[in-house]
């Protein structure tokens, strides 16, 4: 049985899924990349390995994808993130014509036909206010586990109103909110409708196609899930899966590559070649 692997090197998390030969995912593994990508990419490879059960030489082609997929050195292609997200969300939920894709540094919004072709997409601008790294910010002004963030952020009912669209302030306007204060669920409130309201900003200048479908990190975060189900007027497609859903692509591309047994390969998709805007 020929297998595949994609592996969505982030800055934050680094993503591996293993699937077999009906796209079905039979391993994953999520790691903190750290400083060294390198070796990021080799351990989420190998703890994938390891939770489907394979010995690397069974795994027939390998995709690397996100911000850092040129350091997945053992890999045998690289895809941009727009794309590999693209196609796990179009297989994940088959509806799918909108996604809303929130990472660590950067937020995208991707419109697709079925099947995962991208039609139109558009990213946050340079700054990370959109993002999950505005969510760690504000964790660290108010000493709190970025898991907390989500549960003490749906206590809230008195959103506050943050302005900064720089993370480099995000720790200054909250510290400023609890001096005057405020609870600290309703700041937590606030920060995420303001990157709710970001998020909705981008979906509309690729325009929003039901179903939506939320991919990302920031998607096992409920208070966002539920800010984006309000603006939306609708429920996000969201599993336990939409943290994987990078790599999870990578791994469909990769598996159409996979040798066959007379040494041929089926030919790359092509929309393989999209890249993302220049920074």
């Amino acid at each position: 049985m020929p297998y595949a692997a994609g592996v969505d090197v982030g800055s934050t998390q680094t993503k591996a899924v293993v699937v077999d030969d009906a796209g079905a995912i039979a391993g994953r593994a999520l790691i903190d990349t750290g400083a060294n990508v390198v070796r990021a990419a080799e351990k989420a490879f190998s703890l994938a390995l390891d939770d489907a059960g394979l010995e690397e030489y069974e795994v027939g082609f390998v995709i690397g994808t996100g911000y850092g997929r040129y350091k997945v050195e053992f890999g045998d292609a690289q895809m941009t993130e727009i794309v590999c997200h693209a196609r796990g969300a179009a297989v994940m939920f088959p509806g799918t014509q909108t996604v809303l894709d929130m990472g660590g540094q950067d937020t995208k919004a991707i419109r697709i036909r079925p099947g995962g072709d991208v039609i139109d997409f558009c990213m946050n601008d340079k700054c990370a206010a959109g993002t999950g790294r505005f969510l760690q910010s504000a964790a660290a002004a108010l000493d709190l586990e970025l898991a907390d963030l989500g549960p003490t952020a749906l206590r809230g009912q008195r959103p506050v109103s943050i302005s900064t669209t720089c993370t480099v302030f995000a720790e200054s306007e909250v510290l400023s909110w609890l001096a005057r204060g405020k609870r600290i669920e309703d700041i937590l409130l606030g920060v995420h409708r303001s990157i709710g309201s970001r998020s909705f900003g981008l979906l509309r200048r690729v325009g929003i196609e039901n179903e939506v479908t939320f991919t990302g990190g920031v998607t096992r975060n409920e208070a966002m899930v539920e800010v984006m189900n309000d603006l939306l007027g609708t429920e996000l497609n969201v599993s336990e899966e939409s943290h994987y859903m990078g790599a999870l692509g990578a791994a469909l591309f990769a598996l159409e590559r996979v040798p066959h047994r007379d040494g041929s390969r089926e030919p790359a998709p092509t929309h393989a070649a999209a890249t993302e805007p220049a920074s």
